[in-house]
């Protein structure tokens, strides 16, 4: 038995309470009523409010459960069509089913019933404290933002601050006893326009989350610059706060309004050196900021800042970038620009800002990096400390003006830069500054002091220096090993805390995962690696690139069981980094399996299809089959009769009427051989350069001379389909648009147009149109919408239009026309004119 499909839910949203969200929500109920569905009303509260109120006539109202709330067990034993629920935040009495109203929608739409409901802005769950802010309250009751956005459809209300005064001046929403209160308390002007402004700012967000979509799903890559996106730069110094806050500034002068996460972005370049991530106490500082101002963090790995802070910049369309000025030191600039010269010379059309900070010039050298001891900067320093330090002092020591420092201070002066070697740089330079002192101490500083150059004590000397030397360098190399150490623990427990996070969600699909991977262990690439038959090796998922094909082409590779193997390519880790690889690995197997399962249960639902296919069309054969197949024989057996006088006109008439019904039913059977054909994946379009130019005049024969109106431009793109099969969908809905035109002397309109990499082609009739129930019903096959009697076809015209379309990789959607009718839009690839050969994908028949 396949599963209940969940109920929809449509939300809407107001910024204050009597903006008028219940009045919209009871308009909505009225509207889907008249198109047929069936309508409950289980809760809604009208406050007393007079043309609210009015509106609950003629909508059936489910009685409230004797607790107060309302009735979720009747609601979904009279299995409506729609449900209004009013206020999803309140908080239902004690006795009730469940603990909130918002609890009870989900119940509702688990049973496959669609909800409208309202909610205001002040009780969104993530804007309870800015609300706080804002109106001096606290609302104690919320509704998780995850349930609002995840909603079918959310509706502002809306309503300007003045208007929304006026009608509580008029009495229209509160009682007169409370109009002084609330006019000079919460519904304050200035409080009014801060609320609608919040509630404006969290819609355009949910409209650019769709816009998101729709950017990935037809794979457009330029930046459409509808908001400002400032993306700040973060090296883990502790002048990140500083550039957050400017960023922020930066965000909120900007198009759109304040901060928020689409636009502010902080971005934090780690070299490709092993676990990234392991953060700093200023980084978490900085971290916690970005999130109470509303902006997101990222970390990605690059060995060239700039490039890899450019590049994440384009990628999220980034049009501000905020640099901190350098802190490197002045005499650093010989060795090339610094970042933020190179990201302003390479930005192109993103702006860039340069903030200056305490930390200007500062000269801050990194940190060792995790998993290594001693940075390589420490090294070299001491190595710089051994090889000069001891000849500088030996020297300085042997002019005239030194001459009253006896052995023991020259001894002790060299002893402390062996000391401070081996502090900096470790045991390897200790040793040679030890050497080199005792060398110097020999043969420039003993005969200074008419001591011989090898003596008992210079050969104490030299034991001493290398005992002291191999002792402190020892201590030093343990202490950054076990930091390192420590760090490197540090982030093996972020990363998997991370991992156990996304295993407990069960939302990090495939490639995220890999991508997660790529970036913690700083690889180009990572591929799940599937065996098959023949021994050989197939890639069932990839990021990144050049792609490892087999096991062999694998500089890092895991085996998760006999059939499955990780392979990364990039570099070749440390064994200590596969500990934390291993537990992603296991994490793969799982996430595979799980969208196999997924795959198998839409393989099923396929296969539930196909049999309520099949079953419709045997009710389909036994009855519209059969009505042309009488009126032929009828037609027939009285042409044939001999015992019947027929006119000239009578048989004319018959022999029309057998040829109608012939058509028919030759109409009917392609029908259901493309709908067969379309359920089995049998169609294989030959996809080529096609100019609808050519296409929209072979659709039109066989409809009234006048019936259709065609505007397509003759410079329009050539389109990639199959002549054949568009003609055979754009003539199936052009001529069920001319079959429901109520008024003949108004033409059905097909016309074109050019919208970047596709063409559109639509369809507009002037008919009744169709509600949002049936314009979600209409491509199902064996639907007929509205009225229409059985014998005027088996309801599947639309079906195979948008079957036959999308096997072209294009699209069919409805839409309604302005003024009253719907409208069919195609959207079909263009073609560039490079392409103008066309591609073939196997015959069109």
């Amino acid at each position: 038995m396949d599963a209940v499909a969940r109920g929809k839910l449509r939300i809407y949203l107001g910024y204050a309470p009597g903006v008028g969200t219940t009045y919209s929500a009871l308009t909505e109920a009225h509207r889907r009523a008249a198109y047929g569905a069936e309508v409950l009303v289980g809760a809604a509260v009208t406050h007393g409010r007079r043309h609210t109120g009015a509106l609950l006539e003629g909508l059936s109202t489910m009685p409230l459960h004797e607790s107060g709330s309302m009735d979720v067990i009747a609601v979904i034993a009279r299995v409506p069509d729609l449900v209004v629920v009013d206020e999803l935040h309140r908080t239902n009495p004690p006795g009730a089913r469940n603990s909130t109203r918002w609890q009870d929608v989900e119940d509702i739409r688990s049973a496959g019933i669609d909800v409208v409901t309202t909610v205001g802005i002040e009780h969104l769950e993530s804007l309870n404290d800015v609300v706080e802010e804002i109106t001096g309250s606290r609302p104690e009751q919320t509704v998780p933002d995850q349930l609002v956005r995840g909603a079918s459809e959310v509706e502002l209300v809306d309503a300007s601050p003045q208007e929304l005064r006026r009608r509580i001046a008029q009495g229209d929403l509160l009682p007169p006893e409370r109009l002084d209160a609330a006019l000079s308390d919460y519904y304050r002007e200035g409080n009014l326009a801060a609320l609608r402004e919040l509630a404006l700012l969290w819609t355009a967000d949910r409209v650019e989350e769709g816009l998101a979509r729709y950017r990935g799903e037809h794979e457009i890559s330029v930046t459409w610059e509808a908001r400002e996106r400032v993306v700040v730069a973060l090296t883990g110094g502790p002048e990140g706060e500083t550039l957050i806050r400017r960023a922020a500034r930066v965000a909120a002068r900007s198009r759109g309004g304040g901060p928020h996460p689409s636009h502010l972005l902080a971005v934090h370049v780690v070299p490709p050196n092993g676990l990234t991530g392991t953060p700093t106490d200023d980084m978490l500082r900085q971290r916690r900021l970005l999130a109470e101002l509303g902006g997101t963090y990222h970390q990605v790995v690059g060995s060239d800042v700039p490039t890899a802070l450019l590049e994440f910049a384009r990628g999220v369309h980034a049009t501000q970038i905020v640099l901190g000025s350098s802190r490197r030191p002045t005499w650093q600039y010989v060795l090339g620009p610094g970042v933020g010269a190179m990201v302003a010379r390479d930005s192109g059309d993103i702006d860039v800002h340069i903030v200056t900070h305490e930390e200007v010039g500062s000269g801050r050298w990194p940190l060792s990096q995790p998993g290594r001891g001693l940075g390589e900067h420490r090294r070299v320093v001491g190595w710089s400390l051994a090889l000069l330090a001891p000849p500088l002092l030996s020297l300085t020591l042997a002019l005239p003006a030194f001459d009253n420092i006896g052995p023991a201070s020259e001894s002790l002066l060299l002893l402390f830069i062996t000391v401070a070697t081996a502090a900096v740089g470790g045991l390897r330079p200790a040793l040679v500054s030890a050497l080199w002192s005792a060398l110097l101490l020999t043969v420039l500083l003993s005969p200074l002091h008419g001591r011989p150059s090898i003596s008992v004590d210079n050969l104490l000397a030299l034991a001493a220096f290398t005992l002291v030397g191999t002792l402190v360098a020892l201590v030093v190399e343990v202490a950054a090993r076990r930091a390192a150490q420590a760090a490197r623990g540090r982030a093996e427990a972020d990363a998997v805390s991370l991992l156990a996070g996304s295993v407990l969600a069960g939302n990090e699909p495939l490639p995220a995962l890999l991508r997660r991977i790529t970036e913690t262990f700083g690889q180009r690439s990572a591929a799940l690696l599937e065996r098959v038959d023949g021994g050989g090796w197939r890639v069932a998922n990839s990021v990144g690139a050049p792609v490892c094909e087999s096991e062999e082409d694998a500089d890092v590779l895991v085996t998760i069981n006999d059939g499955l193997s990780l392979a990364l390519r990039g570099r070749v880790l440390p064994a200590a980094d596969r500990g934390v690889l291993w537990a992603f690995a296991a994490h793969i197997a799982i996430a595979l399996e799980q969208q196999r399962l997924e795959w198998d249960a839409a393989e099923a639902r396929g296969q539930a299809a196909g049999n309520r296919i099949r079953t419709a069309l045997l009710a389909a054969v036994s009855h519209d089959l059969r009505t042309p197949l009488t009126s032929i024989k009828a037609s027939l057996s009285s042409l044939r009769a001999t015992d019947i006088e027929l006119t000239p006109q009578d048989r004319d008439d018959l022999l029309e009427t057998a040829e109608e019904s012939t058509d028919r039913l030759n109409q009917l059977i392609d029908n259901l051989l493309d709908m067969s054909r379309v359920h089995t994946d049998s169609v294989r379009p030959k996809l080529r350069a096609v100019g609808l130019e050519e296409v929209v005049p072979a659709t039109l024969s066989g409809l009234p001379r006048g019936a259709v109106r065609v505007d397509v431009p003759d410079d329009l793109p050539r389109v990639h389909a199959d002549a054949g099969l568009l003609e055979r969908a754009v003539a199936n809905v052009v001529s069920n648009a001319a079959r429901h035109n109520p008024d003949p002397s108004i033409p059905v309109l097909v016309n074109a147009s050019a919208h970047g990499n596709e063409v559109q082609l639509r369809v507009v009739d002037r008919g009744p149109g169709v509600s949002d129930e049936g314009k979600q019903r209409m491509f199902e096959a064996f639907q007929r919408l509205g009225d229409a009697p059985q014998g005027t076809g088996v309801g599947l015209g639309l079906a195979v239009a948008r079957g036959f379309v999308e096997t072209m990789q294009g699209g069919l959607t409805p839409e309604d026309t302005p003024g009253g009718g719907l409208t069919m839009v195609f959207t079909l690839r263009a073609v560039e004119p490079e392409d103008e050969g066309g591609t073939g994908a196997g015959p069109g028949r």
